[in-house]
């Protein structure tokens, strides 16, 4: 694995994640990972930075709620459509998704969060600053088209500690 500049596959990234992107969280010794598809990446604060979302009612938020870290593996080119798909639609509360979708942690090189074997794209990420979501704060029409079903998000920045490829 080569490390990369944060920045270096942004594009690649960005498009990646619409298709998924596995968000690894660890907590006492648990671990779960589970798809996203949103997240920004950007430079705030002097720093490279990941944000990502987890709603309330995820198995995911009980751990990054106790964790000050998590990881991102992204699967460039379309791999890992049955897995994203798995992770995305089963709770780690009732699957050991590592377990049903084969899928290889790696250890963390600067966190103890791993990430996922077989992607192509990986960010470690220390956690910076939390903020549910507020309803009063958002627009009408997002809220009406993304929340009408379920809960709102809490967003997590993280400062991207390293970023590294298997492609290279």
């Amino acid at each position: 694995m080569k490390e990369v500049s944060y920045d270096q596959y942004m594009q690649e990234a960005t498009e990646a994640l619409a298709k998924g992107a596995f968000l690894t969280v660890q907590a006492n010794d648990e671990v779960n990972t589970m798809t996203i598809g949103w997240g920004s990446i950007g430079y705030i604060w002097g720093q490279p930075v990941f944000m990502v979302m987890v709603r309330g009612s995820r198995y995911t938020y009980q751990l990054i709620e106790n964790s000050d870290e998590f990881t991102v593996s992204i699967p460039l080119q379309g791999k890992m459509k049955e897995e994203l798909s798995f992770c995305g639609s089963k709770s780690g509360r009732d699957y050991d998704k590592f377990a049903e979708c084969d899928l290889t942690a790696l250890e963390g090189k600067e966190v103890d969060t791993p990430v996922i074997d077989g992607c192509d794209l990986h960010y470690e990420c220390k956690i910076k600053f939390k903020q549910p979501m507020d309803k009063e704060n958002l627009d009408q029409v997002v809220d009406e088209e993304w929340y009408a079903q379920e809960g709102y998000h809490t967003l997590y920045f993280g400062e991207i500690v390293t970023c590294y490829t298997d492609n290279e």
